[in-house]
Formats: C-alpha cells, sequence, structure tokens
C-alpha cells in the first residue's frame, strides 16, 4: 500500500443454520476495530439476509456487543470464555497462573449463573486485592460471559467459546503465513475466500447433538425460529 507491506486483519463470521450446519456468512478486511466498524458488518449483514440472530458468541472484541445490540436488539451475546480466561491470565505470572486457573474453573463451570457468580465473588475476595485487572473483565462483562448458563450442557458446548472460528482460522494461517506480503487488499481477500470455500467443503454434519439443541431451541425461541424460515 503506497510502496509499503502494511498489516492488514480480516474478521470473519460465522453462522449455524436451522439443521445445525456451520457456514461463513461474512469476510470483511479492515485496519481497525471497534463500535462503528462492527455496526457496519451487522448493518451489512442485516441488509444482505440475515434477519434474526439468537445467540452471538464473541472474542470481547471491543465495540462488539454495543454493535450487536443497536443491529439485532433481540440477540443475546456470549463472550468467550476461552478469550476471557486468557485475558485474566495476561496480568498473573507465572508462579500463580496454576493456581488462578484452578480459581476460575468453578466459575465457569458452575451450574448456574447465580453459582457462578458466587465463585466469582469467591475469587474476587482471594485474588482481587493482588490482581484487580484479572478479576475486572469478569466482573465488567459478568452479563455477557454468563449468558450460556440459560442453557442445558449441549448448547452451552456450543456457544461458551468461539472454538469453530478459531479452528477454521488455523486453517487459513497455513495458507496466508506462506504468502509473504500481498499486492493488494483484493488479492488478500480474493485467497481467504478460495481458502475458506475448500474448507467449507467438510462442513457437511450438523454440530453434535443438534437434534436435542433444537428442541431446546425452539422452547425458547420458538416463534423467533419459525419467522424466519430455514436460518437464524
Amino acid at each position: 500500500d503506497n510502496g509499503s507491506v502494511q498489516t492488514r486483519a480480516v474478521y470473519n463470521i460465522l453462522g449455524v443454520n436451522r439443521d445445525g450446519r456451520k457456514d461463513l456468512i461474512g469476510i470483511y478486511l479492515s485496519e481497525n476495530e471497534g463500535a462503528k466498524f462492527w455496526l457496519s458488518v451487522l448493518t451489512d449483514l442485516k441488509q444482505r439476509g440475515v434477519e434474526d440472530i439468537l445467540v452471538a458468541c464473541v472474542d470481547g472484541l471491543k465495540g462488539f456487543p454495543d454493535a450487536i445490540e443497536a443491529v439485532y436488539p433481540k440477540t443475546q451475546v456470549q463472550l468467550c470464555i476461552v478469550h476471557q480466561i486468557r485475558s485474566s491470565l495476561r496480568y498473573v505470572p507465572e508462579k500463580d497462573k496454576k493456581a488462578v486457573v484452578a480459581d476460575l474453573k468453578p466459575i465457569y463451570q458452575a451450574n448456574s449463573q447465580d453459582q457462578g457468580y458466587e465463585k466469582l465473588l469467591e475469587f474476587d475476595e482471594k485474588w482481587g486485592k493482588k490482581y484487580p485487572l484479572s478479576v475486572k473483565g469478569w466482573l465488567d462483562n459478568w452479563g455477557n460471559l454468563s449468558t450460556y448458563f440459560e442453557y442445558s450442557p449441549d448448547i452451552r458446548r456450543a456457544i461458551y467459546t468461539t472454538n469453530a472460528i478459531e479452528a477454521m482460522h488455523r486453517q487459513v494461517r497455513k495458507i496466508t503465513k506462506t504468502k509473504g506480503a500481498f499486492t493488494s487488499d483484493q488479492a488478500l481477500l480474493k485467497l481467504v475466500y478460495l481458502t475458506i470455500k475448500d474448507i467449507s467443503k467438510k462442513w457437511t454434519m450438523p454440530i453434535r447433538n443438534w437434534g436435542l439443541t433444537m428442541q431446546q431451541l425452539h422452547i425458547k425461541f420458538g416463534d423467533r425460529i419459525k419467522a424466519f424460515g430455514n436460518s437464524f
């Protein structure tokens, strides 16, 4: 770009349709992220036909939950638990990491939101003074971190982490990292698109236990699922 190599980030939106099958519904390239960028992404998705989203699992990107609420006000947001754990450990020295990880487990493995919050308060009491930033992220974002407690274990496994798209990104990086610099943004997007098109050939089966998951989603979101045909 203008005679020099610039860094670009490619953002992908991975959806799960009514049949339980994965589908990449958006590829976006940007130098910066934030509420304005995510608002433009979600507005684009809506204009292209994504009329409703039941649950959106995101990895704590700045401004994303606010943008989701603005475009899809009925959508529940679940922040990725794995990313939150990594973020917490960023402020913990090596000597205490094992103990902190052990004390985080009762929070996200709790049986209910109330039980999880009790464990979070215990975690705060034990580690809050020593590592306040490690606790702050959980307390500030508890509403969006605890969404998955409303669901059964099968649905929790599907929404508590962004592992599905992380796995896809690992496969994309295997291709892009061997190419060095790209001649243009368009060249990068074309390669990513073709790579994902190849990866998606394997997305032929629904996610695990989708039948049970769909029954529970119908109970909770029956009218919304029926209103929009075969996908959400």
